[in-house]
């Protein structure tokens, strides 16, 4: 598929409710959950079909400030549960780059955040949901009660049923806000030198890499460190749900000649050295929430992303010939983010998270020559014993999924016959049984 022939349709959409009317007259591979669509790629897709728009059951159920353990519908947003768990000091263990997405998306994608490490992916904290069949059943999934479906669940991009409502427990921290560590490093021997004493000593940890630097400067960049401030660190507000949007229309804004400069401004701006601030948790957790089309300063095609993960052991050499591939291809990233991944096991069958360390480029979409460069990574990626992300995904071939998910098989065996996405058509399906 190249990127123009990916555009986001509105296509066909019902309520939870109308999907529960039609069961018992559902034809296979009609529908398809969603959330709230951030994914980016066509794992939120299926073209054929009709999408259940599960936003549109949004309540919460219940929540115990005592113990932290929430209920909700799949429906609600992360935004919604921090609303109303913060006030009681609770925070969610684990929430997206955005908090529009919902629960039911956050199960479905097994999203992680930047304390991957510490706390593994958003799965680990769901302690049962409810999952609705296309036969009509109302099977209540968790970690000893239809362990294998709940296992196919977590991460299982919404092919497994209808997520209708799921149980989380929050952690108790003493401030929403975070107390920020930068670290500046001019080269990735650095970043790696620091990576793994970062993630021990600090909740979050990741670093911005500055992907347009060669030679000397190649690899530098910032590592982000935070814990949660203590709870002396008030702001007068919660912020509620604040959306800007860009006063005239930027195509184009980011490329390589703005890019450098940007970079370097990024990089001058941070002392070297390490420097201590305290940051709000809006801004810290969801940046780009309060800027409505932010993505159009990537042109008119906007962005794709490219996400991958891979084995400690060759990371540097990994990172460093991803990063080459890139300038290379003559494209430039807006941002490049460098993570290390623990040891903490994800539930899913088909989760993205593994140990090691993980790679984010979002780059501006040039048509073809983004295709080739997004194939070539896949490669790198694939030849070092690393996986792919899915939930952004729109070209990936059907070999470098099964490279990345080896045990999708399992998950196919469990997919609901009335539900597909053009993902999984295009990669899982076009591989067979």
């Amino acid at each position: 598929m190249s990127m123009d022939e990916f555009e986001r349709r509105p296509g066909r959409a019902i309520s939870p409710d109308d999907y529960e009317d039609r069961i018992g007259s559902i034809e296979p591979m009609a529908f398809l959950p969603v959330g709230s669509g951030l994914s980016g790629g066509d794992a939120c897709r299926n073209d054929r079909g009709t999408l259940i728009e599960g936003g549109r059951h949004n309540r919460i159920l219940a929540f115990d400030p005592g113990t932290g353990v929430m209920s909700c519908e799949a429906g609600v947003t992360l935004h919604d549960i921090l609303l109303r768990a913060i006030p009681h000091r609770f925070f969610l263990p684990v929430t997206a780059a955005s908090g529009f997405a919902t629960v039911g998306g956050a199960v479905a994608s097994d999203i992680h955040g930047g304390n991957q490490h510490a706390r593994g992916s958003f799965g680990n904290h769901v302690r049962r949901l409810t999952l609705l069949r296309s036969t009509g059943e109302r099977l209540v999934c968790s970690p000893d009660e239809n362990a294998g479906l709940f296992a196919a669940t977590i991460g299982g991009l919404g092919l497994t049923g209808l997520i209708l409502d799921a149980e989380l427990r929050l952690m108790k921290v003493p401030s929403p806000h975070v107390q920020r560590h930068a670290i500046r490093f001019d080269s990735l021997d650095r970043y790696f030198a620091l990576a793994e004493s970062a993630g021990d000593e600090h909740e979050y940890a990741f670093a911005w890499i500055d992907q347009l630097a060669t030679g000397r400067r190649a690899g530098r960049g910032v590592l982000w460190a935070a814990d949660h401030a203590d709870g002396a660190c008030e702001y007068p507000d919660i912020p509620k749900r604040l959306k800007l949007a860009l006063p005239f229309s930027p195509s184009g804004l980011f490329n390589s000649a703005t890019l450098k400069a940007l970079n370097e401004y990024r990089f001058r701006t941070q002392s070297p050295g390490e420097t201590v601030s305290t940051e709000k948790w809006t801004s810290w957790f969801h940046p780009f929430d309060a800027l409505s089309g932010w993505n159009g300063l990537y042109g008119r095609r906007g962005i794709c992303r490219h996400g991958s993960v891979y084995p400690a052991a060759d990371a540097p050499e990994t990172t460093a010939r991803l990063l080459e591939a890139t300038r290379r291809a003559g494209h430039a990233c807006v941002l490049t983010r460098l993570q290390r991944f623990g040891d903490v096991a994800s539930r899913g069958l088909l989760s993205f998270p593994r140990p090691g360390f993980s790679l984010t480029l979002d780059l501006a979409d040039q048509g073809e020559p983004t295709v080739k460069l997004l194939d070539a990574l896949d490669g790198i990626v694939v030849a070092a014993g690393g996986a792919v992300n899915s939930s952004s995904d729109l070209r990936m071939s059907p070999k470098v999924f099964e490279a990345s998910f080896p045990e999708w098989r399992k998950l196919e065996a469990l997919r609901d016959p009335a539900i597909v996405s053009d993902f999984w058509r295009r990669t899982a399906l076009a591989l067979g049984a």
